[in-house]
């Protein structure tokens, strides 16, 4: 049976290796230390929202993580916005809706918690099934020091409707020293 529940303290250590694990596999070493680096870093800083870092464990082993976080757009927001990242599916059993169901339940929780947009940067094939939308259209966008491939690839999200229309400027993620 598989549960998805906000992350306890004796997982902490395994959903480090989990994401360095998947991440490695799919984009390199390099990467998959990154990504652990990040979610140790986010757990470190006033952003971090314990309740929105969620697992889907399967026989008490881990079989998805995502992590939403608060985020700022120049220095505006942070009350309002989460940074959904790094979302990690174990490599077999990827694309049978565990991201989804995470997500999903992310989105709901984060309601809950009075959140009311969600920021994405990734794939947009990944994410538009899930209602995000190109950040740019809203006048949110990336700071030079962030490579995207493409514009399309930074992405919000409304939980609330209406939300975005107040919401604009320039993301940066100077916040956090494993992403520079």
């Amino acid at each position: 049976m598989r549960v998805i529940s906000s992350i306890k303290d004796n997982q902490k250590e395994e959903a480090l290796e989990f994401v360095k694990q998947v991440f490695t596999d799919s984009e390199g070493e390099d990467n998959g230390n990154i990504v652990r680096n990040l979610v140790k870093e986010i757990r470190s800083k006033k952003y971090y929202v314990p309740e929105l870092e969620l697992v889907m464990v399967e026989d008490d082993k881990i079989i998805g993580y995502c992590m939403f976080s608060r985020f700022h757009i120049e220095e505006k927001y942070d009350n309002e916005l989460l940074l959904l990242s790094p979302v990690a599916v174990k490599t077999s059993l990827q694309r049978q809706h565990i991201s989804k169901d995470l997500i999903e339940y992310g989105f709901n929780k984060a309601i809950e918690l009075g959140y009311t947009v969600c920021l994405v940067e990734g794939n947009p094939a990944n994410y538009r099934s899930r209602g995000f939308v190109t950040s740019y259209d809203y006048g949110i966008y990336a700071s030079e020091s962030i490579q995207l491939p493409a514009i399309e690839c930074l992405m919000v999200k409304e939980l609330v409707k209406g939300s975005l229309a107040k919401i604009s400027g320039q993301v940066n993620y100077d916040m956090y020293e494993s992403l520079r």
